[in-house]
C-alpha cells in the first residue's frame, strides 16, 4: 500500500466512507450482521475504528484525519472486503436493542428476532413477569438472549446452554462483563442432556436451523461463522425436533417454549403444525419466531 497516496487523497471520514461503500458494492459483500446495506456498514466501521460515537456521524464527516488514522480505518475496509469477514469479528462487537456484546469467531454474530420480544417481557403471554422463577435458554452462544432475558426477568435465574466450549468462554465473558455471574449459569450440554432437571417457566432458543439445501448456498460471510451453529440437517429442524420433544416434562404447567427457526416456517408447520403452532410478529414479519404452550406440548 502506498501509504503518502493514501493519506493524501483521503483526509475526511467524508473521503472514507465514499470509497468504503464503493469498495463494499464493488466487491457484492453480503450484509446480513446488523447493517443492511454498505453505507450503514461502512459508517459503523469508520466510526468504530475512529472510537467516535457509533451514532453521531454527521457532526464528524469533514474533520481532519492524522495519517495513521487513514491508515486504520483503510485497514479495516480492506479487511472487510478481502476476507469477506463479517464486521462484528472485526470489531469484536455486537448490537441487540441496546445491548453490547463481546464476539468473535467462536460465536455466529447474534441477530435473533427473539431480543426483539424481551423487553416486553414476552406479553401477553407471560402475565407477571416477576413470577417468572427459571428460565432456561439452549444454544445460547455468545449468551445474548440470557442476558437479556435476566434484565426482563428480574426474579429469574437463567441457565444458558450449548454445546460448544468455545461458546460458553464468549458467554462467560458477556456474562462477566454484565456482572450476572449469580444469575446466569453456563451449562456444557447437548441440549437437555447435561441439565440437571428442574422445571421451568420458560424455554427459550435460537438453534441452528438452516437447512441443507440453504446452507450449500451461504455467502461467504456466513462460512466464516461456526458451521455447527448454523446447519440444521435436511429441513433444518434437526436439532428443534429434539428441543421441542423435550420441553414437556421441563416447563411448568403454565410455561412456554420459544423458538426461532428463521425463513423455514414451512419445514415446521410440516414437523409440528399439529400441535398448533403459535406464530410470534417480529420486525420480520409472522415467520421467524413460533411459540408452544405446556398444554399443547403435553398433549401430544
Amino acid at each position: 500500500m502506498n501509504t503518502t497516496l493514501f493519506t493524501s487523497t483521503f483526509t475526511t471520514p467524508r473521503d472514507l466512507l465514499r470509497y468504503a461503500i464503493t469498495r463494499f458494492n464493488g466487491a457484492k459483500l453480503f450484509f446480513g450482521h446488523g447493517s443492511a446495506e454498505a453505507l450503514d456498514e461502512a459508517a459503523y466501521l469508520i466510526l468504530h475504528t475512529l472510537k467516535l460515537p457509533l451514532d453521531k456521524l454527521d457532526p464528524f464527516l469533514d474533520a481532519r484525519l492524522l495519517p495513521d488514522e487513514v491508515l486504520q480505518v483503510l485497514a479495516v475496509i480492506e479487511r472487510r472486503v478481502n476476507e469477506r469477514v463479517p464486521a462484528a469479528y472485526i470489531t469484536n462487537e455486537a448490537w441487540l436493542g441496546t445491548y453490547a456484546f463481546y464476539v468473535d469467531e467462536r460465536v455466529i454474530v447474534p441477530r435473533s428476532f427473539i431480543h426483539e420480544l424481551i423487553p416486553h417481557q414476552f406479553s401477553p403471554w407471560v402475565e407477571d413477569p416477576y413470577a417468572v422463577e427459571n428460565i432456561l435458554e439452549l444454544c445460547t452462544g455468545s449468551g445474548c438472549l440470557a442476558i437479556m432475558m435476566a434484565d426482563a426477568f428480574p426474579d429469574s435465574v437463567v441457565d444458558a446452554v450449548d454445546i460448544s466450549t468455545d461458546a460458553l468462554a464468549v458467554a462467560e465473558r458477556n456474562i462477566r462483563e454484565y456482572k450476572l455471574e449469580g444469575r446466569v449459569n453456563l451449562i456444557a450440554s447437548d441440549l437437555y442432556q447435561n441439565v440437571p432437571f428442574k422445571k421451568y417457566d420458560l424455554i427459550i432458543s435460537n438453534p441452528p436451523y438452516v437447512n441443507s439445501a440453504s446452507m450449500a448456498s451461504l455467502p461467504p460471510e456466513y462460512l466464516r461463522e461456526p458451521q455447527i451453529a448454523l446447519d440444521g440437517g435436511a429441513d433444518g429442524m434437526d436439532l428443534v425436533r429434539k428441543i421441542v420433544a423435550g420441553a414437556a416434562e421441563r416447563l411448568t404447567p403454565n410455561g412456554i417454549l420459544m423458538v426461532e427457526i428463521g425463513n423455514e416456517r414451512d419445514y415446521a408447520e410440516a414437523a409440528f403444525g399439529h400441535l398448533g403452532l403459535t406464530w410470534v410478529t417480529t420486525s420480520a414479519g409472522d415467520d421467524m419466531v413460533f411459540l408452544l404452550t405446556a398444554e399443547q406440548l403435553q398433549a401430544q
